[in-house]
């Protein structure tokens, strides 16, 4: 599946944040967004997934237009910074989005024992990680995660972007972090924002010439 965003202006306050930006996210690849603090990254995951208002916008999948919201399509799902799950015990989360509590504990064999624990029994960490594998285990088509990898240890970081490189064969993914250095690393397309606009990029040299990363 293809999945676009297209003509996109936001402004807030008189204050143009983006215009004219363009997002393709399809299935087999996964797409990174990279750009400074308060470029609007965040603002245009949620734009694309519907739970932010914008001057201007068209998406499309398939080629074809939609004017329903994405977070309405079952086939979609969005990882915010913020925690989005309710406090009830992982037993529960886990039979509530039909995912695999064996299949998680052999890749995170330390959670063996916290079956029955809740959310806010865990760390910062852990529940970022349980938010993740959540999500992208899901039977969804598109998967956005804004910055996925904050709050994880290096260990946990490392399976989780195994685990997308898996997910991206019958998924679309779209991601952000301001660890680029991990974004780089599993992306098959990336796109830059600076200056409110939009453009692909594909090498180091090319963020090194935008100012974005040092040389």
């Amino acid at each position: 599946m293809i999945f676009e965003l297209d003509n996109v202006e936001l402004s807030f306050n008189g204050k143009q944040i983006l215009y004219g930006v363009y997002i393709k996210a399809e299935t087999e690849r996964i797409t990174g967004i990279l750009g400074s603090n308060g470029s609007g990254k965040t603002s245009l995951l949620k734009i694309f997934f519907g739970n932010l208002s914008c001057n201007n916008k068209l998406v499309r999948i398939n080629n074809k237009g939609t004017l329903k919201k994405l977070y309405t399509k079952e086939n979609v799902r969005f990882l915010p910074q913020t925690d989005f799950l309710p406090n009830i015990s992982l037993k529960t989360l886990f039979t509530i989005y039909r995912i695999s509590w064996e299949e998680f504990t052999e890749k995170f064999p330390s959670f063996r024992d916290h079956i029955n624990f809740k959310l806010n029994q865990l760390s910062g960490g852990e529940k970022r990680l349980v938010s993740i594998w959540l999500t992208i285990k899901s039977d969804a088509k598109l998967i956005m995660l804004d910055e996925p990898f904050t709050h994880l240890t290096p260990v946990y970081t490392g399976i989780i972007k195994e685990e997308l490189i898996i997910e991206k064969k019958n998924k679309a993914i779209l991601l952000t972090d301001h660890l680029y250095r991990d974004i780089l690393e599993i992306t098959d397309d990336l796109y830059f924002i600076k200056d409110g606009c939009s453009r692909a990029v594909s090498t180091t040299g090319e963020l090194q010439t935008l100012g974005y990363i040092s040389t």
